[in-house]
């Protein structure tokens, strides 16, 4: 982040663990959510809702929300995709 000039305003701990209800709030805030996994990348447009495809697409395996996320203005990423993070960070 420091490379591109990025200052981060929020850092969770990944032992606080965010579930259904963060993804949700997340979702609905958000005008994309990228979610990335593996060489997989989906975009979603929650319009101002967080739609159960969305959020189930925000959530691993445990039910917590997929580590790294990343939230600036009304974008959300949620795992890595190094192309992407180089599209959207320039």
């Amino acid at each position: 982040m420091d490379a591109h000039g990025i200052a981060i305003g929020e850092t969770v701990s990944a032992s606080s663990k965010l579930g259904k209800k963060d993804a949700g709030a997340l979702a609905k805030a958000a005008s994309r959510v990228y979610v990335a996994k593996g060489k997989k990348l989906d975009e979603f447009r929650p319009g101002g809702k967080a739609d159960a495809t969305t959020v189930a697409a925000m959530l691993g395996p445990t039910g917590n929300l997929r580590a790294p996320t990343l939230r600036f203005g009304k974008t959300v990423v949620v795992g890595f995709n190094e192309e992407l993070y180089s599209d959207l960070l320039g």
